[in-house]
């Protein structure tokens, strides 16, 4: 993607935590938004890190965008790191694989990586995003008053109260009305995008820096017949798998995930 497109595209929302020290992005997976990262922002910042939080395109407080393209929302994320020196990147399920197309075509940009609970592999398996999607859609936003009557009509489709949680984040409330900040009826179109690995990434050359691949114990999304596909394309992986959790580790541990990452991050830094 040329400068001059990503000029005319989107602009990405970006709330930064810390006034100096080593920087640190954290990309979002689907559904989320930047601020997803606030607790484990927070404390790396106290710790004297610089963070930037991304809303990737289609969700948060981003742009819309045309199209779903995961390359695209990686050059997009290489723009803001530009703007200093390499920065760790942390990335989520999605935006963990936004997170790897970034370091993997702009290596010089990336100090290091950390993947969350994702691998660069296609996944077949979307029916659940798929679910979530139309439940979301089907709430009749002009008739609600109050978010607990979304959170009662979403129940009987998603009845765990904390992935229930997780969705209504993107619910807002503009004057009397509202709507979704997250472009449902896109991600709709392109959840085999998403759930893909693009095919050019296979010709570009491995990203040597140093990268942590976190796992859920109980998560279906990291196995080990990907490990192979992980170090070609990062040959300086390290694996580490968190007991009691599953897709959402940072949430569901995350005391262990901040210790697992702080430790990472401050190994051989400068």
């Amino acid at each position: 993607m040329t400068p001059d497109a990503l000029r005319d595209g989107p602009a990405l929302h970006t709330t930064v935590l810390g006034d100096s020290g080593a920087p640190v992005f954290f990309c979002h997976g689907l559904f989320g938004q930047g601020r997803n990262w606030t607790q484990v922002g927070k404390r790396l910042a106290e710790a004297g890190r610089r963070v930037t939080l991304v809303d990737l395109p289609n969700h948060g407080r981003s742009g819309w965008t045309a199209e779903i393209d995961l390359v695209d929302d990686a050059d997009r994320v290489a723009e803001l790191l530009r703007e200093g020196p390499p920065a760790a990147l942390v990335g989520h399920s999605m935006g963990g694989k936004v997170a790897m197309l970034t370091a993997l075509r702009h290596p010089e940009l990336v100090e290091r990586l950390v993947v969350v609970d994702i691998a660069p592999a296609t996944y077949r398996r979307v029916g659940e995003f798929a679910g979530f999607i139309s439940a979301m859609q089907a709430l009749d936003l002009d008739a609600l008053t109050r978010r607990e009557e979304a959170d009662e009509q979403l129940a009987a489709a998603v009845p765990d109260p904390a992935v229930r949680g997780f969705l209504l984040q993107n619910l807002r409330r503009e004057g009397d009305r509202w709507r979704w900040q997250v472009n449902l009826d896109l991600l709709e179109e392109g959840l085999g995008v998403i759930g893909g690995w693009p095919e050019e990434a296979s010709e570009l050359p491995p990203y040597e820096g140093p990268v942590l691949w976190i796992a859920g114990a109980t998560s279906h999304y990291v196995r080990d017949e990907q490990a192979p596909q992980m170090e070609r394309y990062f040959p300086r992986v390290r694996r580490v798998t968190v007991k009691n959790a599953g897709h959402w580790v940072h949430s569901e541990q995350p005391a262990v995930f901040l210790e697992v990452l702080s430790r990472f991050l401050e190994v051989d830094a400068g």
